[in-house]
């Protein structure tokens, strides 16, 4: 098998969602017929927790939709295997098998780069984890960084949806073991080691395909979809790799519902602080009308009673889904556990800038500085030790 040269997406600063670990609705440790649920008030704002069995009709369109995702990939990890079949897998690992060690090597190290580059803190928490598991994980987030890169990189402004469908066609690709580039090549050999599934990977390009076509969001179910698909996602494609702890008591789907509540609660945060981007405003309209705001109180960036009202519900709900996400991390692997936390932290802290800076996400950048994630690592490594 060779790989094609082309020239890369080249990878620049993540206008989505960094790493995002995914944990079962990030918190529940439920039995296989028990679910955890985000309810929200009428206006959509305050978020409350419930318990409902699987079957409960009370799920959104969206809910349901990516809760049968979270289902098949948790039966996947259980099965230590992905859906192919046996003699499928043997194909791949052989076709995977005729790439020479050193390339693949300098695949893996240059997906590391990328994740060093880009995502400094995650990219420090991976290095305590086995060898195997970190290079996964580089691999994963070099191609999700790839696929950001087509919405929101240099080239955005030329891509086409039948770009997109290439995209596809080149992931079908390499988890068939015929990577296009090396970039390719190391999550190609990353699919063939490990129980990930292609699903979540095709999610996140069509979270890509919305980004051409939409730009508003009559209200939190649809958003709710939209941050799956470009973040949630990530957490169902790490979460094989990262593990999940022998002596864990939770079931698969609690881990992976809690995985998929850091995924949104980080988009969701990625979207107070830039809350319409190329035209497009990534906030329910239903509750913006509720709180008396229009699409054009966003454009103009006017900081008023009304919108410090709005943001506030709105942190409020992904505080809570921070609060479920932290509750599943201790269910990883020990090894596993740094980066995430550390994503957690530092993300969460975003919404404490927010406050900080009155509001004002439109004039004023919410971020973390250096000292701050520092110290932010090192309380992760904290919370990663004492859970073992």
């Amino acid at each position: 098998m060779s790989c094609r040269n082309i020239s890369m997406v080249c990878p620049r600063e993540k206008s989505r969602s960094p790493f995002s670990f995914i944990a079962r609705n990030r918190n529940s440790k439920s039995n296989s017929r028990i679910c955890f649920e985000l309810k929200f008030s009428s206006a959509g704002m305050v978020p409350a927790a419930v318990i409902t069995d699987v079957t409960s009709p009370s799920r959104t369109t969206s809910e349901e939709k990516v809760y049968d995702v979270v289902l098949k990939q948790a039966a996947l990890v259980k099965q230590k295997k992905t859906d192919r079949s046996i003699h499928e897998k043997k194909l791949l690992e052989q076709r995977t098998g005729n790439i020479s060690w050193d390339f693949l090597n300098k695949a893996y190290d240059r997906c590391g780069e990328i994740c060093a580059e880009f995502a400094k803190t995650f990219y420090l928490g991976t290095l305590l984890m086995t060898p195997e598991r970190k290079r996964a994980i580089w691999a994963i987030y070099a191609w999700c960084r790839r696929t950001d890169e087509l919405v929101d990189g240099p080239i955005a402004s030329h891509l086409t949806p039948r770009a997109l469908d290439r995209w596809e066609e080149r992931l079908a690709g390499l988890f068939e073991g015929h990577p296009y580039d090396i970039f390719d090549a190391a999550l190609s050999d990353t699919v063939s080691k490990f129980p990930v599934d292609i699903q979540p990977f095709k999610h996140m390009i069509q979270g890509m395909r919305m980004d051409l076509k939409k730009t508003r969001y009559k209200n939190f179910d649809e958003l709710y979809l939209y941050c799956y698909y470009v973040a949630g996602t990530v957490g169902l494609m790490t979460v094989p790799v990262m593990g999940i702890a022998p002596e864990s008591k939770s079931s698969a789907e609690s881990v992976y519902n809690a995985a998929l509540a850091l995924g949104i609660a980080n988009q969701l945060t990625n979207i107070r602080q830039n809350s319409a981007r190329r035209g497009r405003i990534y906030l329910p309209q239903d509750e913006l009308g509720q709180a008396g705001l229009s699409d054009d109180d966003i454009f103009r960036g006017k900081v008023t009673e009304k919108w410090r009202n709005f943001i506030s519900g709105q942190i409020k709900r992904a505080r809570m889904l921070f609060d479920e996400a932290e509750r599943g991390i201790a269910e990883l692997n020990s090894a596993s556990r740094w980066p995430v936390w550390a994503s957690l932290l530092i993300y969460r802290q975003i919404l404490d800038v927010i406050e900080a800076n009155d509001y004002d996400n439109f004039r004023k950048r919410a971020f973390v500085g250096r000292a701050k994630k520092l110290v932010f690592l090192s309380v992760a490594y904290g919370k990663a030790v004492a859970a073992e």
